[in-house]
C-alpha cells in the first residue's frame, strides 16, 4: 500500500512504500493508543466493547472491563494512565496499583458532555476536549446533555481531584472538538473539529491559557473516501499528523498538506512508540496497525520520565579498552564558554548544567591511563571564512559571528580539555567529525572500532557523527552527561530519540566502570 506525497518534505518523514502491518484485530472500534515505554507496551481503548487492552510482542490482553467506555488515553510524568471516560463524563487517573481518581467530571455544576481526548503539558497541566459523542448510542451511553456547548478545557498542575476544569475557548467556537496536541516547543496547541473538518491552532500563554486562535488547516474531508479529523499528534519536527480520509494526513508547521499515510481501515487515532519511538501505531476501526517512520514524536513528559528511570536488570556494560577511542568534539571557547560567540544560544549554560567539561575530563584521564586514544575534534574557520560554504543557516551563523577563527581565543579548547601529549587533533568545518577529516584514518591506524563520543551540540555534531559512525560499522557509545547543546529540551530530543537508534546511550560513570 503506497503512501502519497504532495511535497518532497513528506519523504523525509516516511518511506512511501513503508508497509502497514496489522498487529491485532477483531475488535469493535479501537481508539486512544498510548505507548508505555517502561513496559514496552501499547495501551488502547475499544469504546463500544467497553474494554481497555494492552498489546506487546507477546500478544494482546484485556486490562480493564468495564472501562467506562474510555476513549482517549495518555500518560503523565509519573506514568499514571489518564483516561477520557464516555460513560461517566469524566477525566480519570489510574495509578500503577489500579486506584482510580476522578480528576474532573463537571463544569459550572453540570456534567461534562463526554471527554474525548487529552494531552499533557510539561508543567503537568492536562488539556482535554469535550464533544458529546459519548452521549450517543454505540460510542457511549445515550443520555441528555447538561451543557449547551462543546469546549476545550485545562486542568492546572495543582488541580485537585474532582475540582472543576478551566474552560479555555469561547463556548460556541467548536462543533465537535476532538483530537489535540502540542507543538514540540509547547507554545502552540492544535485542536481539530470533526464536524467542521478543520484544525485550529492557538498560542499557549505563560499561564496556560489559549490566545490568538486561527485556522491551521481546513477541508479535511472527501465525499467518496471515508475518514474524518479525529486523533492527532505532532512529530519532533513540528509536523501535524491527523486522521482523515484514506488514513493519516500530514501538515507542515506552516499548514501545508504534504502527504497522506494510507491505512487499510478508517483511522481513529495514532501514537508513536517502539524501542526507538519510530513505530507509528494507528487505531483503525476493528484493528491496530503499525508503520515505521523516519521521524518520532514530540518529547512528551511521560517519555522523559521513562527515559530517566533505571534500566531493567541486565548484564553490566563491558568495554574492551583495546578497541576503544575517545572523541572530544567542539569543546571550544566560542561554543560552550561565557563570552563565546554562541553563549547567547544557551550553550554555555547547558554545558554547565550537564557538568560536561568535568565529566569529559574524568573520562579522558581514564582513557589515557588505559592507552585509549583521545581525539580532539575542533571546528576551525579560516580568517574571513575563506573556503566555507554558506549552504545552511548553521554555517552562515559561524561566519556571521566570526566564530572559531583559526588562532583566536574562540577556536581554542576550553580550559580543562586541552590536548595532552599523545592526543590526536582533527580539524573540521562541517557538523560531522567524519566529513573531510582524518578521523577514520586515525581510527584505522590505531585499530579502533568502538568510538566513545563526547562534546558539544548533542542534536547536531554529536548526532551527525554518531549516525555516520554507525553507518560505517563503528560501535558508537554516547555518555549523555558528557554532551551538551543549547538547552535541555534539544538535548533530550536527541538523546531519547535519534541517538537511541544509532548508539548506546549511557553515562560517564558507566563508561569508566565498563572500561575496568
Amino acid at each position: 500500500m503506497a503512501h502519497t506525497a504532495h511535497d518532497p518534505a513528506f519523504e523525509r518523514l516516511i518511506d512511501l512504500h513503508a508497509p502497514v502491518r496489522q498487529i491485532c484485530s477483531g475488535f469493535t472500534f479501537t481508539e486512544g493508543p498510548v505507548w508505555h515505554s517502561a513496559e514496552q507496551a501499547l495501551y488502547f481503548s475499544d469504546m463500544p466493547a467497553d474494554v481497555r487492552r494492552r498489546w506487546d510482542r507477546n500478544g494482546v490482553r484485556e486490562v480493564m472491563r468495564p472501562s467506562n467506555k474510555a476513549n482517549g488515553l495518555a500518560l503523565d510524568a509519573e506514568l499514571n494512565l489518564l483516561a477520557c471516560e464516555h460513560a461517566t463524563s469524566a477525566v480519570a487517573r489510574f495509578r500503577p496499583d489500579g486506584r482510580r481518581e476522578v480528576l474532573a467530571s463537571h463544569f459550572e455544576g453540570r456534567e461534562l458532555n463526554s471527554p474525548n481526548d487529552l494531552c499533557v503539558h510539561s508543567s503537568g497541566a492536562i488539556y482535554f476536549t469535550d464533544p458529546w459523542y459519548g452521549r450517543m448510542p454505540h460510542y457511549g451511553v445515550e443520555r441528555p446533555r447538561q451543557l449547551g456547548f462543546q469546549g476545550v478545557y485545562r486542568l492546572a498542575p495543582n488541580h485537585g481531584a474532582g475540582a472543576e476544569p478551566q474552560l479555555l475557548v469561547e463556548r460556541y467556537l467548536f462543533s465537535q472538538p476532538n483530537g489535540l496536541c502540542f507543538s514540540p516547543c509547547e507554545r502552540l496547541l492544535y485542536v481539530n473539529d470533526t464536524e467542521q473538518a478543520n484544525i485550529r491552532v492557538f498560542d499557549v500563554a505563560e499561564d496556560g491559557s489559549l490566545r490568538q486562535v486561527r485556522i491551521f488547516a481546513s477541508g479535511i474531508r472527501e465525499s467518496l473516501n471515508p475518514g474524518v479529523p479525529d486523533g492527532m499528534k505532532c512529530d519532533a519536527e513540528g509536523n501535524v499528523w491527523v486522521t482523515g480520509p484514506g488514513g493519516l494526513w500530514v501538515f507542515r508547521p506552516d499548514g501545508k498538506h504534504i502527504g497522506r499515510v494510507a491505512i487499510p481501515e478508517q483511522a481513529a487515532n495514532l501514537a508513536w512508540g517502539g524501542e526507538d519511538w519510530r513505530t507509528l501505531f494507528v487505531c483503525a476501526s476493528t484493528s491496530v496497525y503499525a508503520v515505521v517512520t523516519k521521524v518520532g514524536p514530540r518529547n512528551e513528559p511521560h517519555m522523559r520520565a521513562a527515559a530517566s528511570r533505571t534500566p531493567r536488570a541486565s548484564e553490566p556494560l563491558r568495554l574492551d579498552a583495546r578497541r576503544c577511542a575517545l572523541i572530544i568534539q567542539d569543546m571550544q571557547n566560542d561554543v560552550v564558554m561565557e563570552g563565546g560567540a554562541f553563549a547567547s544560544t544557551g550553550a554555555a549554560q547547558h554545558c554547565r548544567e550537564q557538568n560536561a567539561i568535568a565529566n569529559i575530563a574524568r573520562l579522558a584521564e581514564r582513557c589515557r591511563s588505559l592507552g585509549i586514544p583521545v581525539i580532539h575534534v575542533w571546528f576551525v574557520v579560516p580568517p574571513g571564512g575563506k573556503g566555507m560554504t554558506l549552504n545552511a543557516p548553521l554555517f552562515e551563523g559561524v561566519v556571521d559571528h566570526n566564530a572559531m577563527v583559526r588562532g583566536s581565543w574562540g577556536a581554542a579548547p576550553v580550559p580543562g580539555l586541552e590536548p595532552r601529549p599523545g592526543d590526536h587533533i582533527v580539524e573540521k568545518n562541517r557538523m560531522s567529525a567524519w566529513e573531510g577529516t582524518m578521523l577514520e584514518t586515525i581510527l584505522k591506524a590505531e585499530g579502533r572500532d568502538i568510538v566513545i563520543e563526547t562534546g558539544a551540540w548533542t542534536n547536531m555534531s554529536i548526532e551527525h557523527t554518531a549516525r555516520t559512525g554507525a553507518d560505517k560499522g563503528y560501535v558508537m557509545i554516547i555518555p549523555e552527561d558528557g554532551c551538551s547543546t543549547m538547552n535541555a529540551d534539544w538535548h533530550r530530543a536527541s538523546i531519547n530519540y535519534a541517538l537511541q537508534n544509532v548508539a548506546l546511550v549511557t553515562t560517564t560513570d558507566a563508561v569508566i566502570a565498563a572500561l575496568g
